[in-house]
């Protein structure tokens, strides 16, 4: 049995994970899907003071207080931010790391300067210290009828706020694997960011990559595609 950890993206929860957890629990593995603060089932705690740090500690807790060790992180999207920089609290925890179609930063790295995205600019209209959820496409209209409704506005904070990295990904002993979208859009929001995170681990021995033919939604379009990567892990 392997442990899984998946952590969401943005304007998401654990919901986004619902039909993978599914499918990785149904061949017998742990799974845990921790939604973040102010986010999915936890959306009635949004405030402005919610950051990336809240959300790193977040993530570094639930794994400390539910014990586990030997596991299978994987960050979707903004989540790339999120274990990247929990790695300075569980590292002796991780077997694998997994990036989703994620961003992979470095130290002193944020969302808005790596995505090139002015938070207040890029959004449209809202308030100060939220951000509406960007645009995204679902294969089967029933799954978009359930996600779409469910893309809450993401405390900006989480977006301009520096990751801090204790050492450099590469420098740990476990995997890194990253696995991009290959069929997103050329006008996807982040495209040419994640293009980049894919060709560094392309081109790196430190990475392992795998392209999944779907737009940036992977885990909703092709979930028995993205577990059968996951188990490749186990």
């Amino acid at each position: 049995m392997t442990t899984y950890v998946l952590v969401h993206g943005a304007w998401s929860g654990a919901h986004g994970f619902r039909l993978v957890r599914r499918r990785l629990a149904a061949a017998g593995h742990e799974v845990f899907t921790p939604s973040l603060t102010g986010l999915g089932e936890r959306s009635h705690l949004v405030s402005p003071e919610i950051g990336l740090g809240t959300h790193v500690h977040d993530l570094v807790n639930h794994v400390w207080y539910e014990d586990l060790h030997d596991i299978v992180l994987v960050g979707f999207s903004y989540g790339g931010m999120v274990i990247s920089g929990a790695l300075a609290h569980i590292a002796d925890r991780v077997r694998h790391l997994v990036y989703l179609d994620a961003i992979v930063p470095g130290d002193g790295d944020s969302v808005s300067s790596l995505l090139g995205w002015p938070v207040t600019e890029s959004f449209g209209p809202q308030a100060s210290w939220l951000v509406t959820s960007v645009p995204r496409t679902f294969d089967d209209p029933d799954e978009g009828a359930f996600m779409v409704p469910r893309r809450d506005p993401h405390p900006a904070r989480c977006f301009v706020e520096p990751v801090r990295l204790a050492r450099p990904l590469e420098s740990y002993p476990f995997s890194r694997l990253y696995i991009r979208a290959t069929a997103d859009a050329p006008d996807a929001p982040g495209r040419d960011a994640f293009e980049r995170f894919a060709r560094h681990a392309q081109e790196s021995p430190a990475w392992t990559y795998r392209g999944i033919a779907t737009n940036h939604m992977i885990a909703s379009n092709r979930p028995d595609e993205l577990t059968a990567v996951l188990l490749e892990l186990a």
